[in-house]
């Protein structure tokens, strides 16, 4: 029996800051929910259960104005499990290929229960016992400290593809944490998901990232839906804890149109600052009350030789760089970084098409 962590919407951190300086730090004194994953994915370490022990990380801040973080992890690069193979956006649960319900138990840490004002449980955001429940393991190759699978109830076999209710849980596990270095992502089928069963990744990375505060043009801003104005193309999604529900539904619907589109993406969450289309004032820029959603669309990649320094994914478009060889991180520069990247864009034309076809979407529903 899992050990179940219970939490209400009175346990969101609403009022957090980025303290100055480039590192992320902890704002506020640790929530529950971080005591919790990190004691529970620390003991996991420590029992040898993950494939290797990961000690601090060779870090450095590459010159240039998008301050990527890259990090050497070399151990991540040989010993991951080798990805499953994938055909198709839309590929189909295969029981026979590794899946979440293979695991050993162990490797759970606990299951999220959610309770609402009226004093039912639920999981997620339906009561019991109907939804899904929603499980977070230890990733067992870590790509930094507390690097957990959240797999909403492994036994129903969803494929990789989000539901509504997988983005809701992001989002608030994101509100859970007082500490503004917790991410969360998803690579969908085609860009770089390694395992085609539903799971999204959460960890801690103590380094600010320029996704944080980018400047946005505004979409849709009723729906919480903006076009990121840096580098890598992409949309973005703003919610603080009221109004979560919402944007939760709008990022469905557009990660639903990507899907039957047979468009690649990669979701990437974490605390940021409201959304602006000008560089603000050092008030605005610290506050990390709520969550920003990026989605890049992207290129399909279907049995693609892998990149030798990194793989595109949820982590490397949003400014952290997991480097597989120390040449290639010793030596890389922000422009090599950008070239990589560029490679796995949407052309500017395509692009710009898919962004008045999800503007229209949005719009209409």
């Amino acid at each position: 029996m899992a050990l179940q962590f219970t939490y209400s919407n009175q346990d969101f951190v609403t009022d957090l800051r980025r303290p100055s300086g480039s590192g992320s730090g902890m704002a506020s004194p640790p929530t529950t929910f971080d005591k919790t994953v990190k004691d529970g994915w620390t003991d996991r370490m420590h029992r040898g259960l993950l494939r290797y022990h990961l000690g601090d990380l060779q870090t450095r801040i590459l010159p240039g104005r998008n301050g990527y973080v890259a990090q050497l992890n070399i151990q991540r690069g040989i010993e991951r499990r080798k990805p499953q193979e994938i055909l198709s956006i839309q590929q189909q649960f295969n029981a026979k290929q590794f899946n979440f319900n293979k695991i050993n138990p162990e490797e759970i840490i606990f299951e999220m229960i959610k309770h609402t004002g009226g004093g039912s449980a639920v999981r997620g955001n339906e009561p019991l016992p109907r939804l899904s429940r929603m499980i977070l393991l230890v990733n067992v190759s870590p790509l930094e400290f507390g690097h957990c699978l959240f797999v909403p109830d492994p036994s129903r076999c969803f494929p990789q593809v989000l539901t509504q209710f997988s983005i809701q849980v992001g989002i608030e596990s994101v509100l859970l944490s007082s500490d503004p270095g917790f991410r969360m992502g998803f690579n969908s089928l085609g860009a770089f998901a390694s395992v085609n069963h539903l799971h999204l990744h959460g960890y801690y990375l103590d380094h600010e990232l320029k996704i944080e505060s980018m400047p946005v043009k505004p979409l849709v801003p009723e729906k919480g839906f903006y076009r990121i104005m840096g580098f890598p193309a992409g949309f973005l999604f703003y919610t603080e804890s009221e109004g979560l529900e919402e944007v939760s539904r709008a990022v469905c619907r557009v990660t639903d149109f990507l899907v039957d589109g047979n468009t690649a993406h990669n979701l990437f969450l974490t605390r940021g600052c409201p959304p602006s289309d000008c560089i603000q004032n050092e008030k605005e820029h610290n506050s990390r009350k709520g969550v920003r959603i990026a989605v890049w669309p992207r290129v399909s990649c279907f049995g693609a030789k892998e990149e030798s320094a990194f793989n595109v994914a949820l982590c490397e478009l949003a400014g952290h760089l997991p480097f597989k060889n120390k040449q290639d991180y010793d030596h890389i520069t922000e422009k090599d970084v950008m070239d990589i990247i560029q490679r796995y864009l949407l052309p500017d034309e395509e692009f710009l098409r898919l962004e008045q076809q999800l503007t229209t979407h949005l719009m209409d529903s």
